[in-house]
């Protein structure tokens, strides 16, 4: 069998791989998935930007079940918290947060992925959600993404260091400035302009460095998804990741005022929920399916968040 191409891998693809080599190492999955009828929330939905002409500030239906998503964490605190566990000691504990800050995957102009911070999301209204993701993107694109995953995996091996952990910090070093696979970052009067621009103006490692959990569009991606993930890795000290499918028309039965069930074309939005078995068990899980249940049953609440 021929080989026609070789292609090593960058600074995105590095962090990638280490991260969720690590995620299955030491995390034991577990995972459930969530299907919500959204035929009605979805008439919602087209009501929130009724009369908005401007495209830049038009709500996305990403950014509606971000923050329904949101609604769920905050009813189950569990979630979002990270943990500390040390293996050899049996040692664990798990650290609250009182923000939701998102890790969300997003696709570069060129094909590769990376991950932002969208931090404070629980207190954000829609059209503040809507103006943070669209500054995030507009600062995106004046980003020079290897030198900055570059300043996040240079400031999570000096954490290494300071942990104790010499033998990773130093393989990592060999592993990004020697040899062919030497990571190349910007030099000389190219990185002078680079870091020239204001940080107001650029993504900097505090927009790419960890979230309190995990949320990955699947559907923003592939909107003529069939079926759903059932798999996604946890990123420590993450204990939850959420991927969004695409909403699907699927035979549903429902129930009628009367208790009489027949079978209807709904609209179905897949969630696949996964946890880190060792931090969380599945009742942990469901206030926040509980939440999420509420809203889709009553969606024109979702006029109350939409802002100014």
């Amino acid at each position: 069998m021929a080989v026609y191409k070789k292609e090593r891998f960058g600074i995105a693809r590095k962090i990638v791989s280490n991260m969720t080599a690590e995620s299955w190492e030491t995390i034991p999955h577990a995972v459930v998935s969530y299907e919500a009828d959204v035929t009605e929330f979805m008439k919602e939905y087209k009501k929130l930007n009724e009369g908005c002409t401007d495209k830049a500030k038009k709500i996305s239906i990403n950014t509606v079940v971000m923050k329904i998503i949101c609604e769920g964490l905050m009813a189950a605190p569990k979630m979002n918290c990270h943990l500390v566990f040390e293996r050899k000691l049996v040692r664990g504990k798990l650290l609250y947060h009182n923000r939701v800050n998102v890790s969300m995957p997003v696709v570069l102009p060129d094909g590769r992925m990376m991950t932002v911070n969208l931090r404070h999301m629980e207190s954000k209204n829609l059209t503040k959600m809507t103006e943070i993701i669209n500054d995030t993107m507009r600062r995106l694109k004046n980003t020079n993404m290897d030198e900055a995953m570059f300043e996040v995996s240079l400031d999570n091996t000096l954490k290494g260091l300071k942990k104790g952990k010499v033998k990773q910090a130093v393989l990592r070093l060999i592993g990004s400035k020697t040899g062919k696979h030497k990571v190349r970052t910007l030099k000389g009067k190219a990185k002078k302009e680079y870091y020239a621009i204001p940080e107001r103006d650029r993504l900097t490692k505090k927009d790419i460095e960890q979230g309190t959990v995990t949320i990955s569009n699947l559907g923003s991606i592939h909107r003529n998804q069939k079926g759903m993930c059932f798999l996604l890795e946890i990123i420590p000290p993450q204990v939850t990741a959420i991927a969004v499918n695409a909403v699907q028309k699927k035979p549903t039965v429902v129930t009628d005022e009367n208790g009489n069930d027949t079978i209807e074309i709904r609209q179905i939005l897949p969630l696949t929920i996964a946890f880190d078995h060792k931090a969380l068990d599945y009742c942990d899980v469901l206030p926040f399916m509980n939440r999420l249940d509420e809203i889709f049953e009553k969606p024109a609440v979702i006029h109350e968040w939409k802002g100014e």
